[in-house]
């Protein structure tokens, strides 16, 4: 007969346990966003976005990610509340830093766009998941997904699905389609990453 389990309590992150996770995820995450960038690629959601305007105006991917966030926090302060609202717009802040960064301190003389693809999907994943073990995330549409599935009990997986699609739909018009393709492998590698490891009741530190 095999012995019970035994039970551990969650255990609280500290502050600068938060604050290392903050400057651990984020640099990963713009290295994503740098291969993508510098291999003509894109992601889902609000990133995604950026990514497009990015492209048809030349601005760069840092600032205007950080300016589409911005309507997001009101909706993360009444559903997340204030801890995870000023974690998350840190995270988003040095992301948009790292971004504009980043390819000052990393050059590519040749870059497969397969290997971009995959690569920066899985930094971006593994920033992700750190952000989302510390309570934070990258903010935008999937805090508007929550709140319109709170308020008008619509699905925020399918409401996050649409967003994303029609994103790729208008990628079609901006990017060649082998690397809109690419952009959905890349996006698949993400969501791999978090769904292998994100999952309830795995981890157990709280903040």
């Amino acid at each position: 007969m095999s012995s019970p389990r035994p039970s551990f309590e969650p255990q609280q992150h500290s502050l600068v346990e938060d604050a290392l996770a903050l400057l651990t995820a984020t640099p990963l995450v713009a290295l994503g966003v740098t291969l993508y960038a510098q291999a003509e690629l894109l992601t889902g959601s609000t990133a995604g976005m950026a990514f497009l305007i990015k492209y048809i105006s030349d601005w760069g991917f840092g600032p205007v990610f950080f300016v589409l966030n911005l309507p997001f926090y009101i909706l993360a302060f009444l559903r997340m509340g204030w801890k995870f609202t000023l974690r998350t717009f840190c995270a988003v802040g040095l992301v948009s830093v790292f971004a504009e960064l980043t390819p000052h301190w990393v050059s590519f003389d040749q870059l497969n766009a397969i290997y971009a693809a995959l690569l920066g999907g899985l930094c971006m994943g593994l920033g992700m998941l750190v952000l989302f073990r510390h309570r934070a995330s990258l903010g935008g549409i999937n805090i508007l997904a929550l709140y319109l599935q709170d308020r008008f009990d619509l699905r925020a997986g399918t409401f996050q699905m649409g967003v994303d699609l029609c994103i790729v739909l208008l990628a079609l018009f901006v990017l060649s389609p082998d690397k809109v393709l690419l952009s959905i492998a890349g996006a698949a590698m993400l969501n791999l990453i978090l769904t292998l490891n994100h999952k309830p009741g795995r981890y157990q530190g709280i903040s």
